[in-house]
């Protein structure tokens, strides 16, 4: 396979660009963002380019891809609803529009969050706007397209957030991981499972659209299961 990895800087982005490179199964990475990754491997390519909403200059460049895996996102704390749509729907769309026409056979793995609101109707203003991109992205005509929702994400292998704060929070939390997991494993997952789980999906398809981290646990442990023995 040949993969697309916007958003390979954040927390998840770096988890999928980790599991991507070291996925025998995918050939080349094509890492697209406004800062470089400051890796080096044999299969990565990186697209520098500072403006996402016009991704014109960069078109020739991205076809010929089998998935896509859209890492990009950020906190709506502090933000307005039009402002929180417009970096989280709005940019979504003017990637995966493109994209759609560029490459039909393309599969699109978008990451939304736990709680995402599928009926645009509720009182969360977050969940709505990610519910609202979630069916937007099911209309377009990939050769597939899937989301995954996942709650509380564990990084591992030295990953960490480019947010301060998260990365306090993480370091208080990462001891109480083990029981976070064993209490609610229906909200807790690690960048290594998912990452896993998105390739698994990109790579075989599967019959559920949106992935619950319960399913997203699954998938990724089977994986690794299978890479272990």
């Amino acid at each position: 396979m040949k993969v697309l990895i916007f958003g390979a800087t954040g927390m998840i982005g770096q988890g999928v660009l980790r599991e991507s490179l070291l996925d025998p199964q995918i050939d080349q990475v094509t890492v697209v963002g406004r800062n470089p990754t400051g890796q080096r491997h044999a299969k990565l390519r990186e697209l520098v380019h500072a403006d996402l909403d016009d991704l014109s200059p960069i078109a020739a460049q991205l076809a010929g891809h089998d998935a896509c895996f859209f890492c990009l996102g950020v906190s709506s704390a502090g933000m307005s609803e039009a402002d929180y749509s417009r970096v989280t729907y709005d940019l979504t769309l003017k990637v995966a529009r493109p994209l759609a026409e560029l490459g039909p056979n393309m599969t699109f793995i978008y990451v939304s969050g736990n709680g995402a609101d599928s009926s645009e109707r509720g009182r969360v203003m977050w969940a709505r706007v990610k519910g609202k991109t979630e069916n937007a992205l099911r209309a377009l005509p990939f050769r597939a397209s899937f989301v995954v929702r996942p709650g509380f994400i564990q990084p591992m292998h030295g990953i960490r957030s480019r947010t301060r704060l998260y990365n306090a929070l993480y370091a208080v939390l990462s001891p109480l991981y083990p029981l976070w997991k064993a209490l609610f494993p229906g909200l807790v997952t690690n960048t290594e499972q998912l990452a896993r789980a998105m390739i698994a999906v990109a790579r075989d398809g599967t019959a559920k659209y949106i992935l619950e981290t319960r399913d997203i646990n699954a998938i990724g442990q089977r994986e690794l299961a299978a890479r272990a023995g």
